[in-house]
Parts: C-alpha cells; structure tokens; sequence
C-alpha cells in the first residue's frame, strides 16, 4: 500500500508539472490593416506560423484588412488590451507629440531607412518607445515600407512645383501630412484609410497621398482605380509591429521571446522585400497602364527645402522643441 501511495503521488506530481503543456494555449489577436493578399498580410501570417509552430502555448490568429478596427483606432485598442499585436501606422491622434512620425523629408533613401528607421535601437525608435511607453504599448519591430506618392484620377496641373495643382487629396488623420500637400499647392481633405477607395472612385477626391508603388500597384491599379503616381518622396509608409503590454505581462519569457522573433524575422524579410520590388512595381504600375510622374533631382531638392523650411516649424508646436531636437539628432 506504501508503494501505491508512494507511486500515486509521484503520478500527481508529475501531472502538475506537466500541465502547462496540456494546458489550453493562449490565444493571441493581430490585428492588421493591409489588405489580404498584400504582401504586409503574407508576413503577418508568417508571424503567426512562427509563434504556433514554436509551441509554447500561444495561438495566434490574423485579422487583416481593418477587421478589427482601422489603423486609427488600432492603438487605442492594443492600449487598453482589447487587442493583443497590431501591425499598422501609428497615428498622432493619440498623442500630438508622435507627429514626429509624419515629419516629411527626413530621410531620402533605402539606406537612410535602414539605418534610421529599421534599427528598434536607433535613436529615433527610442523616442518612439517613450512616448509609446506611457500608453502600455510596447513597438515590437518596424516597418519602413519606402516612400509614399499620390494616387490620382489624372495628372495635376503643376506637378512639378509649388503652384495650385486644382485637385483635391485625402491625407491621413496628421496635421503634418496635411499641410506637407498644402505646400505643394494641393486642396486636402482628411480621410480614414478605409474611406479612400470608394472616395476615389465616386470622385469625392481627385487623389490621395497613401501608398508606395508596391501598394499602389496592389490595392488600386489591380481594381482598375487610378490613372497617376505622383512620386515625391516626401513622405514614408513606416507600419510598425506592437503589442499590448498588458498580453505580454500575462506570457512567460520563452514565450516573449518567440513573438518578438518571429516578429524581428518578418520586419528584416518585409523590408528587403519593399526594398527589393520597388522598381518592380513601378514598372507593373506603369504595364497596368498608370504614368508615374518623376521629379528630376534639382526638382526634387528645391521640393524638399521648400517643405521643410514651410511644414517643420509648424510640426513643433505639437511635438515639442525637445523631440524635434531629437528626431534631428537621430536621422544625422
């Protein structure tokens, strides 16, 4: 009987111990923005493969193309832990200082995204995390997608400099963006990223300043809408992956650490990607019958010291000297 007892109890210790494992796992949401069969998409599916596959008690689950909510709102959800990851822009609605994302002109190449944008250890993240630290959110890894043009029904007059251009052109909820248009001589109207495919298509607005070429390509040209990119440069499509610090405080570290990897992998493979088949989509942009409108260099630089002696000092009031400072410090 001794033996038994002795047995039993070792059986029941053996079975605590193993609990964890056959313990229900930890369902997860990621909540995305781009469309489903976008590459954004593909690399957020990717994420979720590698954290499942890992198994250590996580079951995570995709929701693309704003099913839980549109890129606005994303944040404000992930704070509060109605949602766990996002992948999506982060907007300034939430605080007026993380304008500082909108700033157009900081940086003028691949590699000055690489270095700048790319790195979570570089400077300009780390003013990122300050600010997204006091809301709960942790920014997991970053998605510079590339540059920014405007879509459009047809060319604009005086595309190519300062004057009225006589189109109308959805901007993102960022009083930096809007004014950025306003300089270059366009009419805006803000307009929550859902709204614009069928505002461009009943004419609401003649444009709007959203996509890089490859999402041009994939969200517009593929549904016959649009006729125009405008290839400034002036702004960036810089997605982020980040989760609520109230999901990882209930994840053990194994478990952080497989999300924060499969998220690491997929931002390095994202941007090499957009990096990679920038060319590619423009000229599947131009197949696919758009003309893409180039500034020429000088054209390009009289553009950008325009802008950013118009449109920076109007960012500092609600950024604040000090974080302008440091974005400055941070892209030299």
């Amino acid at each position: 009987m001794k033996k038994l007892l002795t047995a039993v109890a070792a059986g029941t210790i053996a079975l605590q111990f193993a609990t964890p494992a056959f313990a229900e796992d930890i369902k997860l949401r990621f909540a995305g923005v781009f469309p489903i069969d976008h590459q954004g998409t593909k690399m957020m599916e990717q994420v979720a493969a590698d954290v499942n596959a890992a198994d250590v008690g996580l079951e995570m689950t995709v929701f693309p193309a704003s099913q839980l909510g549109s890129g606005e709102a994303l944040f404000e959800d992930v704070a509060r832990g109605n949602i766990d990851f996002a992948s999506a822009l982060i907007y300034s609605d939430t605080d007026s200082r993380l304008e500082f994302l909108n700033m157009p002109f900081l940086v003028s190449n691949y590699d000055d995204m690489e270095r700048v944008l790319l790195d979570m250890d570089s400077d300009y993240n780390r003013i990122l995390q300050d600010i997204s630290d006091e809301y709960g959110v942790r920014v997991m890894a970053a998605n510079p997608e590339g540059f920014v043009g405007i879509v459009a029904s047809k060319e604009p007059d005086n595309w190519n400099n300062f004057e009225d251009k006589g189109m109308n052109i959805r901007v993102w909820s960022s009083n930096a963006v809007k004014a950025t248009v306003e300089t270059l001589g366009y009419r805006a109207t803000t307009m929550s990223w859902g709204d614009i495919f069928p505002a461009l298509q009943s004419g609401i607005v003649d444009g709007a300043i959203c996509c890089t070429k490859t999402a041009t390509y994939s969200i517009f040209a593929k549904s016959d809408v649009g006729t125009h990119f405008i290839e400034y440069n002036s702004l960036l499509e810089q997605t982020f992956y980040y989760g609520s610090e109230r999901t990882l405080a209930k994840l053990n570290d194994e478990q952080r650490a497989v999300v924060q990897a499969a998220m690491d992998k997929a931002s390095a493979e994202f941007f090499q990607y957009n990096r990679e088949n920038d060319a590619a989509f423009g000229q599947k942009l131009i197949d696919s019958g758009y003309t893409i409108l180039r500034l020429s260099d000088e054209e390009r630089k009289a553009m950008a010291d325009h802008v950013r002696a118009t449109v920076w000092p109007t960012i500092e009031g609600a950024v604040g000297k000090d974080v302008i400072a440091q974005v400055l410090a941070a892209v030299q």
